[in-house]
């Protein structure tokens, strides 16, 4: 049985008659004595008897009235569920995002989209970017930013914004002129996103130019996050990485000094989604507010953010 077969049999038993229920669901009467006859003849059951001019219910058709009347709202309440979606009304969306994205643009995101969507529940999961993009193969993420470069396959990336890669140091002597990967390997570095190592994008640029000239950075300490790993530069046991947006961040520790790479190296932000998916309205909100924000930022900052065009999402 189909929900037309079944929309049809519930006008018919409301107007007691074929006619009336083809007046109420906007098509010819014949066509409305069709679907019930296809539900009748496939269960091979009568399901109305005609009493005068009106139609009534046989034992088949009573049993049946009530689990059509279900299924027809239950099938109801799921389009309009999904009307008020597409509305941007209500509903719940999942977004993996850069795990240092407080830096660059959650807080100012997030405050926007709820202002204007407040009845919509948005979830944020902070991970490596690799995380990020395992979660938007797996389905459990509609969509993802991250630091590029990731493996693609299943995958359409949209580059948002390039931001320049600094080093950091507690010491002002080492970064008082752009550093050079002989420096950084040669000197005591602190650096995060212990779970993935070298597998962390901006890590892999760096080791990748290391090996290009037969060097190999070997971190004296390893963390999870950057926050820790800034406190120990701070104090002095080794020197970071980090990027433009964690440098000009209010959140950015004092007694820090930064410098560029002689050769300049940048982390590519980018939206990613599965390969021919169709993403929500809610989403596309989301990524057009971070894509602003970073953009508005990359206007007002005072070292050299480099803005890659985006494509159609």
């Amino acid at each position: 049985m189909t929900l037309t077969q079944l929309r049809a049999f519930i006008a018919a038993i409301e107007d007691g008659s074929f006619t009336g229920a083809a007046t109420r669901l906007g098509i010819a009467q014949p066509t409305v004595s069709s679907l019930i006859r296809k539900l009748e003849e496939h269960h091979g059951l009568p399901l109305f008897i005609r009493t005068g001019r009106r139609l009534e219910l046989t034992a088949a058709g009573a049993e049946l009235a009530g689990w059509a009347r279900q299924i027809v709202e239950s099938a109801d309440r799921a389009d309009e569920a999904l009307i008020e979606l597409r509305g941007l009304e209500r509903g719940s969306i999942a977004l993996g995002v850069l795990r240092n994205a407080n830096f660059y643009f959650l807080p100012d995101v997030v405050e926007a989209f709820h202002r204007r969507r407040p009845q919509v529940q948005v979830r944020l999961f902070g991970q490596n970017s690799f995380e990020v993009v395992e979660g938007v193969k797996a389905g459990r993420f509609e969509a993802g930013i991250v630091v590029l470069p990731v493996p693609d396959e299943e995958l359409e990336v949209f580059p948002l914004l390039r931001d320049e890669v600094l080093w950091a140091s507690a010491d002002p002597a080492r970064v008082s002129s752009p550093v050079t990967i002989e420096q950084i390997a040669q000197g005591p570095s602190v650096l995060y996103d212990a779970s993935h190592s070298w597998n962390d994008p901006t890590r892999r640029q760096l080791s990748e130019r290391a090996q290009e000239r037969g060097l190999r950075i070997e971190p004296i300490v390893e963390v999870e996050y950057l926050e820790a790993a800034l406190e120990l530069v701070r104090r002095g046991i080794g020197d970071t990485m980090v990027s433009s947006a964690v440098a000009q961040s209010g959140a950015f520790p004092e007694g820090i000094h930064t410098a560029p790479f002689a050769e300049p190296l940048y982390d590519t932000i980018a939206f990613i989604r599965r390969a021919n998916s169709v993403m929500p309205p809610a989403i596309l909100e989301v990524v057009d507010l971070v894509g602003k924000v970073l953009r508005d930022r990359a206007s007002a900052a005072t070292v050299s953010v480099a803005r890659v065009a985006p494509e159609e999402y």
